[in-house]
């Protein structure tokens, strides 16, 4: 997990550094920067009426462009990167249509009436009437309003026309639903437009006046003063100084997506003869963007990507003053953009590269939204407040950074160029995934192709069904009791069919050479002579065999099917014996010099493996014996891949005379 949130980090840290190198490309080709600020004269009448529509401002009855200019000028700065988006948003919303059609009653109060954080704008059809507006002109309004985060609908009254009677709704007309009072999740009110106009700068004018009776609006200097050092249960304010009748539509917008966290006030200082009081609260030209915390204040429109529309505002408001909901969202895409990074992390087949994505996805999703469920708890407490104000301060203090002007920017920049985002996304990835191919190149899972991991996967899944097992994978650990032991017993004999199990922990049982004691003098050199005379009796030398026994006594537990003590040949024969040397000899594992899967004794350094069970045997033998699918040890049958818990009664070894 944590090699996925490095490489996630880097994968950011590299947008930053792309981002910053196409503002290097596009300053030296056109020598211009996207916080250069745009002289309104410069523009056409076209561009200057695209800017006003993309900040929500009517310029109806403007003919001249000079009042056109001057209206911009009144709004707020112009910026390169503005004027950028506008037009780019303008060729977007071309043939756009995110209209919903209301079914009827439930359907209208569910995401109209219920809806408490919104505006929503309905074209109402009578029963056997035309619509108000036509559908030409419909569409203009809706690419019109949709900018500003405004939702629009359709309910003809055909298909409930019970509910039209009951509101009263006789004739076609427009319905607007705005929230009524400025606390959360407050009450909705509908209104009817009753104007004779039906233009779509017309209807734009009457909604927008509706929106900004909301705003709180200070038209006299000494109100500004008592608003400005007032203390109210809301810290934090966001004021719009400027010359202008009413807020923009974007003002007043982001006033409503904001009720409960941020008062959005207005001041109208076209009449104001007496200035002083703004230098005072530090208000230096107009218009005016002004962010007030307990902080501080802090002017909106400076640093990079600032600029004064819906989206850029929204950007900065919700960092500045983020609710639960803001921090789930980004914690998601976090949490999901890390899982993506196991499709290149993981090596081998295609088909098992998404699997492992798929169980990654589900995993880290489950485990994000577990981990939220006592945050929320916690957040309701009221003895947190404290902690959640000073979290919010901190928060406040980064998000006022020109570093964090610039994340947003990027943020911006790459949310409107999902391509981009993608591919970068996806080249990173497979960068990942070769540095992945040379790091494990000695891997051999890594070339299976998608039949042969299918085929194992099958295997483990049906082993897993019919004859769960533990892992092996930690050999001297100690493995609790089996209360199902009866029942994997009765899995073992020939009259069952024998379960599917995976031959991997073979490889993990504990394998070492045989080893004789070493002795010095003459008793050595005759007990050798004595071997090789008992090997070839004929005295002649054995050439490419040399057989050498040792004797032992171990003690046999007779209720586990061992057989009793027994001595080698050269014991009985009467000749001294060999020592064996156990010092080398694993803990735990029964010393004896017979393998009873070939019945012959072990040489001097050959190979022999110990199972679970404390049984030794011939490597070669027992491996032979495992792989034919017996797994199960040939003495006492207890399963070779499941570790014997503590006997009781430990074994005793007889010391040979």
């Amino acid at each position: 997990m944590w090699w996925k949130l490095f490489f996630l980090l880097l994968y950011f840290f590299m947008l930053f550094i792309l981002a910053r190198f196409f503002e290097a490309i596009v300053w030296y080709e056109t020598g211009i920067f996207a916080t250069q600020l745009v002289d309104p004269v410069t523009l056409s009448f076209k561009k200057l009426k695209t800017i006003l529509e993309c900040r929500g401002l009517g310029y109806s009855g403007l003919a001249e462009k000079r009042d056109v200019r001057e209206l911009v000028q009144n709004s707020g700065e112009l910026m390169q990167g503005e004027l950028y988006s506008a037009l780019k948003n303008e060729k977007e919303q071309v043939g756009s249509d995110s209209s919903t059609t209301f079914n009827g009653e439930m359907h209208f109060y569910e995401l109209v009436e219920d809806t408490k954080d919104g505006i929503w704008l309905v074209q109402v059809i009578a029963q056997d009437r035309n619509p108000l507006l036509s559908t030409a002109n419909w569409g203009k309004m809706v690419q019109k309003v949709s900018q500003f985060g405004i939702r629009t609908g359709t309910f003809n009254c055909s298909s409930d026309s019970r509910y039209c009677h009951k509101r009263g709704w006789m004739k076609s007309t427009l319905i607007m639903s705005v929230p009524q009072t400025n606390a959360s999740k407050g009450k909705v009110m509908l209104k009817e437009y009753n104007g004779r106009r039906i233009e779509t700068e017309h209807i734009f004018k009457w909604m927008t006046a509706h929106v900004a009776s909301r705003i709180k609006t200070i038209r006299f200097s000494e109100q500004l003063m008592d608003d400005w050092y007032q203390m109210e249960k809301q810290p934090v304010k966001m004021f719009l100084f400027a010359r202008l009748l009413q807020p923009p539509a974007f003002f007043s917008a982001l006033s409503i997506k904001f009720t409960g966290r941020i008062e959005f006030i207005f001041v109208d200082v076209r009449n104001w003869d007496n200035t002083s009081c703004l230098d005072e609260i530090g208000v230096q030209q107009m218009p005016s963007y002004i962010l007030k915390t307990p902080e501080g204040i802090y002017r909106y429109g400076n640093s990079t990507g600032e600029f004064i529309s819906l989206h850029a505002m929204d950007a900065f408001l919700r960092s500045v003053q983020p609710e639960v909901n803001d921090l789930f969202i980004l914690s998601l895409v976090m949490v999901n953009l890390m899982a993506w990074m196991d499709l290149f992390i993981t090596q081998g087949a295609t088909i098992k590269r998404f699997v492992v994505l798929i169980s990654t996805l589900g995993t880290y999703n489950s485990l994000l939204i577990i981990s939220w469920l006592p945050i929320l708890g916690f957040l309701q407490l009221p003895y947190l407040d404290n902690f959640y104000e000073y979290s919010l301060k901190l928060l406040r203090y980064a998000d006022t950074t020109t570093i964090a002007s610039w994340v947003r920017a990027d943020w911006t920049f790459y949310s409107s160029h999902p391509a981009l985002f993608l591919s970068t996304y996806l080249a990173h990835g497979l960068l990942i995934d070769y540095f992945e191919k040379k790091r494990r190149c000695s891997n051999e899972d890594q070339n299976a192709n998608n039949l042969e991991w299918l085929s194992s996967l099958w295997d483990w899944y049906t082993s897993y069904l019919v004859h769960p097992i533990a892992s092996f994978q930690n050999f001297e650990s100690d493995w609790d009791d089996d209360p199902n032991f009866l029942l994997e017993r009765l899995a073992f004999p020939d009259l069952w069919l024998r379960p599917l199990v995976p031959i991997d922990y073979i490889k993990n049982l504990p394998t070492w050479k045989f080893r004789l004691a070493q002795s010095e003098g003459p008793n050595r050199v005759d007990q050798d002579n004595r071997q090789k005379t008992m090997t070839n009796p004929n005295g002649g030398s054995s050439g490419d065999q040399e057989m050498h026994h040792c004797s032992s006594e171990v003690l046999h537990d007779n209720n586990n099917g061992f057989s009793a003590p027994m001595k080698s040949e050269e014991s009985w024969s009467g000749g001294e014996e060999q020592d064996t040397d156990w010092s080398h000899w694993p803990c735990g594992m029964l010393h004896c010099t017979e393998c009873v899967v070939c019945l012959e004794n072990f040489e001097t350094d050959c190979l022999v493996m110990g199972l679970p069970c404390s049984h030794v045997f011939h490597q070669q033998c027992i491996v032979v014996w495992l792989a034919g699918g017996r797994h199960c040890c040939p003495v006492c049958r207890w399963p070779s891949y499941k570790k014997r818990p503590t006997r009781q009664h430990a074994t005793e070894q007889l010391e040979p005379e």
